[in-house]
């Protein structure tokens, strides 16, 4: 029987976590250098087509699932399609790919620690230097950063929907956002930001081609958190009064608009430090980006503001960043956690305190992968490359099960929940829905387009990964 399961206090509240839990990694390094590398402002204007044709449904189709049942992903599946087994399939990988996200995204989240605690102690000038990161990710000094983050993450998760998620994104998304504005205006006051400003906002439409088409809707797709199970799973949590699509559009509006300013922060600051860039050097590796090139890049501008003021813009970057990945990674775990809670029967402590054992012992063998453990370093392979256990999680869960977790929400809506199910949910505080040109849309489009776009992106990730 369910229990202890909570539910947002409010509209607001919903759309802070839902939006905490879409920015993240993507948003702020990865998605400046994918629209720099491919047409600029084209870029962007393909991504927000994607956005609102391709994801927009999707989410409105994964709240209202949610919605509807009060269940996480396996009892929404299971209860909508009268508990076949095939569905409630669906529904564990819904549950299973976030687990494993959230695995590799607590290693990240333990290396984002240092860094800062690094810059804080004055040394910028060390994390510059090439080679640093290798160096860094094999210290087992990770571990008492490992422990303690996995103390914070599930002492706010055991604070419940209101009290621990809703609070942290209450706190972590306007400050998030002060912060970028704040360190934009201060990056474009340098020499030769201007030079990348014109490379993020004049559209190029020449370099746009179907590679670039499919980035762009991976980008969109991962990064508002679609085919996790957090939709279905904070939907479940949604007043029945409110309104999903308009909620889902402000979450949209939310993850889009803190992408497009991490543009405005990231180019002009790689150009500030080098005005002869090359952007198709740049790799999109969020990790790279982050951990290898932006060090060196915040320590360039000691010519301006001296090395302590550089240290100060370095240190309240990395904070930021470490504010979106601590408010992603809350909800990713969430999701397991309210699976233990609804078809376990656990309470919230225990499912809390379960998830925790799980999740730790994943996450050490996934930090152990980037030289500390010659066995897990060298976990695998395939595609003619050697990986790691953590390149292994990412590489399975992240870059290829995303895209076919959410082409099963479309093909479950459209044919086995039926557009009606899910149109008597979507009226439901929004009269205006029924007959709209939205509702023609969704109607159309969840079992046609975009489960067929969807598909092809899976096909192609794993085209392109494993073979």
């Amino acid at each position: 029987m369910a229990q202890d399961r909570g539910q947002f206090s409010s509209k607001l509240g919903f759309i802070l976590a839902a939006a905490g839990s879409a920015v993240g990694l993507g948003n702020l390094v990865a998605f400046p250098v994918m629209a720099s590398k491919n047409g600029g402002a084209a870029f962007l204007i393909i991504y927000l087509f994607f956005v609102a044709f391709i994801c927009y449904p999707v989410m409105m189709a994964e709240i209202a699932m949610g919605r509807s049942t009060n269940r996480n992903p396996v009892g929404a599946f299971s209860t909508l399609s009268g508990g076949k087994l095939v569905w409630r399939l669906a529904g564990m990988l819904a549950i299973l790919t976030p687990f494993m996200i959230a695995v590799f995204y607590t290693v990240i989240t333990v290396w984002l620690v240092v860094y800062i605690k690094e810059i804080f102690s004055g040394n910028l000038d060390l994390l510059s230097r090439p080679g640093n990161f290798g160096e860094v990710v094999a210290r087992p000094s990770l571990f008492a950063y490992l422990v303690s983050l996995l103390f914070l993450i599930f002492f706010i998760l055991l604070g419940g929907v209101k009290g621990g998620i809703e609070r942290l994104a209450r706190v972590l998304m306007p400050t998030l956002a002060i912060m970028l504005v704040l360190l934009v205006a201060f990056v474009l006051t340098l020499d030769n930001a201007s030079i990348g400003v014109s490379y993020y906002l004049v559209p190029d439409f020449g370099r746009v081609d179907l590679a670039v088409i499919n980035g762009a809707l991976s980008q969109a797709f991962f990064s508002l958190s679609l085919g996790m199970g957090i939709l279905i799973t904070y939907g479940s949590y949604f007043n029945r009064k409110d309104n999903i699509a308009q909620s889902a559009r402000m979450v949209a509006i939310a993850d889009t608009s803190i992408a497009f300013f991490a543009g405005m922060l990231i180019l002009p600051a790689i150009f500030a430090f080098d005005p002869n860039t090359n952007t198709d050097d740049l790799s999109t590796s969020s990790v790279g980006l982050i951990f290898d090139f932006l060090p060196q890049i915040f320590l360039s501008m000691q010519e301006t503001v001296g090395f302590g003021g550089a240290s100060v813009a370095a240190g309240v970057f990395f904070t930021l960043v470490f504010f979106a990945a601590l408010t992603s990674l809350v909800s990713i775990i969430e999701i397991p956690i309210a699976c233990w809670i609804d078809e376990l029967g656990f309470s919230r402590k225990k499912a809390v305190l379960f998830q925790a054992v799980l999740l730790t012992a994943f996450a050490i063998p996934a930090t152990m992968s980037l030289g500390i453990s010659d066995f897990f370093t060298n976990f695998t392979s395939y595609g003619g490359v050697s990986k790691s256990f953590f390149d292994l999680v990412s590489d399975v869960f992240y870059e290829t099960i995303l895209p076919f977790v959410g082409f099963t929400v479309c093909i479950f809506c459209a044919y086995n929940w039926r557009v009606s199910g899910l149109k008597e949910e979507l009226v439901i505080g929004d009269d205006s829905y029924s007959g709209s040109l939205v509702e023609k849309y969704i109607n159309f489009s969840l079992g046609t387009v975009i489960p067929a776009v969807l598909l092809i992106v899976f096909i192609s990730t794993v085209n392109q990964i494993y073979l």
